[in-house]
């Protein structure tokens, strides 16, 4: 018999929290008895709510009840344990045994909340108690508890969670309404007369689209390890043919110089050539003329002695056996030999070989630029290009004065009166401004307009002019933007001051979708459906922003959409 009341005076001493000895008791106003430590750290956590709740009855307490030693459960705690120490008996114990080390709770378990020392792995939670038990934790609870209704439920640490932060009840009604899971007190006050379901229905809908979701996924997994493979594949093909290309397009060009090289050496040669027989025909006559000069100069030697000679006889007859030869035409004699013809033809050749191949190149480059990989998707409903969507914002740094900025700056409005802006190098002296957010990659956005000026829809970079009024600075007029204008009887794009008329769109929504790395600048009308309005393939070098410009009381909105 003793036995029997050690045993019953043990479980009648056990705090339900940590299902050991009580230690410094305190009775509660509902009469249940805890551990000081234990129901203040409960009480603890519902601090936030001013809502305090017994452990076991679930009686709720406002305000806080203030705790004081049970000094009779005290000394009657003391004798127990004294009784138990001091009896031979072995008693079951109050403290669970060390167990195998793999037992022990790791990263990713539950650990149970009883256990003083190592914590131990939970193996189920009680949604009455709010804590977790490992095994024989467990087993004292429902020594404890059993019949009274505690539920217990697989160990989870999720338990916080699984409750309601207003009412302090388990979430087990799901509102369709809200989209979000409640308690039962919920589906009475805020929740009454919504769309409600038990979390296990809601759980049987959504799992069913869960798992279409599922497949979807699992279909485009399998669609995209194809389009993998068959990138990996380009990717290989296309370096082999850019090396044969490399390979020809060096032979073509050692071949061509090859070429120029053989028609300098016969320039060369026809130059040598003609100055060989221009030096050989002046040496032949310089010789000629140094012989002439040389019989002159004999002749005049002759002549002198005979004109002082006295014998008049002799002078007679010396005189008649001389006489004057040589030639008496004049030479006319160049002093440079003149190759400006040919050094002409030599110059007009390279002139033309030069812009023959910056043709060439030229066409080559672009050529070259139109050569992808991957070609450009074609999207044909709105879902397609949501997946793109970015919510865009515009600067108020590169606003002009008249517009003016509303709905956390994703409307914009052309007004009759200056903002009172302050100065910024970015801010533009035309009536137009740019986003916040760059655009690379792929991207979509849509844009409202409404008033009879019309709007301008563009895309620039970032480095376009923004002070003056030169074409520099303006949307569309140079090659730093593209702009599309739309109005209720008018559409056109403008780029680099080249302007595009196009077929007026009724719709006062335009979509925008850039792939930056594809050189794809598409505008679409939105509707129900989406239709082209006008498509630019070319080749960005810089990050896009997204801007207006505006005309007088036109407005601009940035949609927000759900991608």
């Amino acid at each position: 018999m003793a036995e029997t009341n050690i045993l019953v005076e043990q479980d009648e001493f056990t705090c339900s929290v940590c299902l050991d000895l009580l230690k410094d008791p305190v009775t509660i106003p509902c009469g249940h008895s805890y551990c000081m430590s234990c129901i203040s750290g409960i009480w603890n956590q519902e601090d936030r709510k001013e809502i305090y709740r017994c452990p076991q009855c679930r009686q709720i307490f406002s305000p806080r009840p203030v705790l004081g030693k049970n000094v009779v459960f005290a000394q009657m705690v003391e004798k127990l344990k004294m009784r138990l120490q001091a009896t031979p008996v072995p008693l079951p114990p109050l403290v669970p045994p060390p167990v195998p080390a793999h037992h022990h709770t790791g990263s990713g378990d539950v650990q149970c909340d009883a256990c003083s020392g190592i914590k131990q792995t939970a193996v189920k939670t009680c949604r009455e108690c709010r804590n977790s038990y490992c095994q024989n934790h467990l087993e004292q609870h429902e020594s404890l508890f059993r019949g009274r209704g505690h539920n217990l439920m697989d160990a989870t640490g999720r338990l916080k969670n699984m409750m309601c932060r207003q009412h302090d009840k388990m979430l087990e009604i799901y509102c369709r309404t809200d989209q979000r899971c409640i308690c039962m007190q919920c589906l009475v006050d805020e929740h009454k007369n919504h769309d409600t379901v038990s979390t296990a229905a809601a759980r049987t809908e959504k799992q069913a689209h869960l798992e279409e979701k599922k497949k979807k996924i699992h279909l485009r997994i399998q669609k995209r390890e194809k389009d993998l493979q068959e990138l990996r594949e380009a990717v290989a093909s296309h370096k082999r043919s850019a090396q044969t290309a490399v390979e020809d397009s060096e032979r073509i060009f050692s071949e061509l110089i090859r070429s120029i090289e053989k028609r300098r050496s016969e320039a060369k040669q026809l130059i040598r050539d003609q100055e060989r027989a221009a030096v050989k025909q002046a040496e032949e006559q310089l010789e000629r003329l140094e012989q002439e000069i040389n019989d002159l100069r004999r002749t005049e030697a002759e002549l002198k002695q005979v004109s002082h000679t006295d014998d008049h006889i002799h002078f007679l007859q010396s005189l008649s056996s001389l006489s004057l030869s040589g030639s008496t035409d004049s030479l006319t004699i160049s002093s440079h030999l003149s190759f400006d013809s040919v050094l002409k033809s030599i110059s007009q050749l390279r002139d033309k070989l030069q812009q023959f191949s910056s043709e060439t190149i030229e066409n080559i480059s672009g050529t070259v630029k139109t050569i992808q990989i991957l070609q450009n998707p074609e999207y044909d409903t709105k879902q397609e290009f949501l997946q793109y969507f970015h919510q865009l914002t515009l600067d108020p740094n590169t606003v002009h004065p008249c517009l003016l900025l509303s709905e956390g700056n994703t409307v914009i409005t052309y007004t009759d009166t200056y903002n009172n802006y302050p100065f910024h190098p970015e801010r533009f002296d035309y009536a137009q401004g740019l986003c916040r957010q760059s655009v690379t990659g792929r991207c979509y956005w849509e844009v409202e307009y409404s008033g009879s000026a019309g709007v301008y829809t563009a895309v620039a970079y970032k480095s376009i002019g923004r002070k003056g009024e030169g074409l520099e600075c303006a949307f569309g007029s140079n090659n730093q933007s593209w702009i599309l204008f739309t109005s209720p009887s008018r559409c056109s794009f403008r780029h680099n001051n080249k302007n595009t008329s196009l077929p007026a769109v009724s719709c006062r929504r335009v979509g925008v979708y850039v792939d930056h790395s594809a050189g794809t600048l598409s505008f679409y009308s939105v509707s129900d459906t989406m239709s082209l309005i006008h498509r630019v393939q070319t080749a960005f070098t810089q990050p896009l922003y997204a801007g207006f410009g505006l005309g007088l009381y036109s407005t601009a909105k940035l949609c927000r959409l759900r991608s």
